[in-house]
């Protein structure tokens, strides 16, 4: 068993995580039933800690839920106490066959929406383009200009619905016209939720749905985030996708790597732009994928939050020259350690 002294300093720690953290987060948003079972029916603690092991162990490294470094969740009590948002990724033909299908979608009891865009649109095509026959509607809804937009969402009150659009070397342009679209509506931009993919370094990589260049891309990039954090301050600017790294062939920590190298470059640029890390860093949001060999997606995951040990302790990695840059590191956290 766990020495006497380590037993209680658990103890304390727990109960002053109980007695903050999650007292407060309890007290603004109750958890949603009085108790959580597996599909075994076998209860569910709100948090695992030491203490539920009965052998010693080394000094737990994975911080509390809703505390830095939140390898275990951001929120206390993490899907407990609120859903995650419900949003079928649909889109097909024209506004308002894709209209008919958001209504239906919504009346049947999905939170949110997800719009899939055609081949044309993604690559900026109008459909009557000669580029575009053949490819209207057939991979995602076509929205050519801001009639379609309004097509597309009459209706629908994209003040109380969150969307997230799937589009990248067009995105500022396509999120202008759902803007202009809800500002014809007299709901204000204050008041919109949702996400633009808008992920073109990811486009390069993988993907490889791109219109410009990589400097003028990143431009345009940047001007969503300053924009976005002074006039849509509940809009996710982009969504750093990882997903289409792993599908390109990447391996998991491939996938993590190139991801979190391309969030860091973005940042980097909103930097150089002059705007404030706190005004447009939160809204920046990632988009990894869920493989099926789920104790190396467990590993991936904690990775991702995990800092870099080595430059928390204000050593450097022997490839690191002058100018270098580098960013949190899959082997930063032991194998054993990956997956705890």
């Amino acid at each position: 068993m766990r020495a006497e002294d380590d037993r209680k300093a658990l103890e304390k720690e727990r109960k002053r995580w109980e007695d903050t953290t999650l007292r407060h987060a309890m007290e603004s948003l109750p958890e949603r039933r009085k108790e959580f079972v597996t599909t075994s029916s076998r209860p569910l603690k709100r948090l695992y800690t030491p203490l539920d092991l009965g052998v010693k162990t080394d000094e737990e490294r994975l911080g509390k839920p809703g505390e830095f470094p939140y390898t275990r969740g951001i929120h206390p009590t993490m899907y407990r106490g609120r859903l995650w948002t419900m949003r079928m990724f649909a889109g097909y033909g024209s506004a308002e066959d894709t209209n008919r299908r958001f209504k239906y979608l919504i009346a049947h009891g999905e939170t949110g929406l997800s719009v899939a865009f055609d081949m044309p649109t993604l690559y900026g095509y109008d459909t009557d383009e000669p580029e575009a026959k053949g490819e209207f509607g057939t991979c995602g809804v076509a929205v050519s200009s801001l009639e379609d937009m309004r097509l597309l969402f009459r209706g629908i009150d994209v003040g109380e619905v969150s969307t997230s659009m799937t589009i990248n070397s067009p995105a500022s342009v396509i999120w202008a016209m759902y803007l202009v679209a809800a500002e014809e509506r007299a709901i204000p931009m204050s008041k919109l939720r949702g996400t633009i993919q808008n992920d073109i370094l990811k486009e390069y990589q993988a993907q490889k749905e791109w219109i410009f260049p990589p400097e003028p891309s990143m431009r345009l990039v940047v001007d969503t985030f300053e924009f976005g954090s002074k006039q849509v301050p509940q809009w996710n600017s982009i969504s750093i996708s990882g997903y289409h790294i792993r599908e390109a062939g990447a391996t998991a920590g491939q996938e993590l790597a190139f991801t979190l190298a391309n969030g860091m470059e973005y940042v980097r640029w909103g930097i150089d732009r002059g705007l404030k890390v706190d005004d447009f860093v939160p809204r920046l949001s990632f988009f990894f994928n869920a493989h099926n060999d789920l104790f190396e997606e467990l590993a991936k995951y904690r990775a991702a939050r995990q800092p870099d040990r080595a430059a928390a302790r204000g050593q450097h990695h022997p490839d690191d020259g002058p100018g270098a840059r580098r960013g949190p590191r899959w082997d930063a956290i032991p194998p054993y350690e990956r997956v705890r």
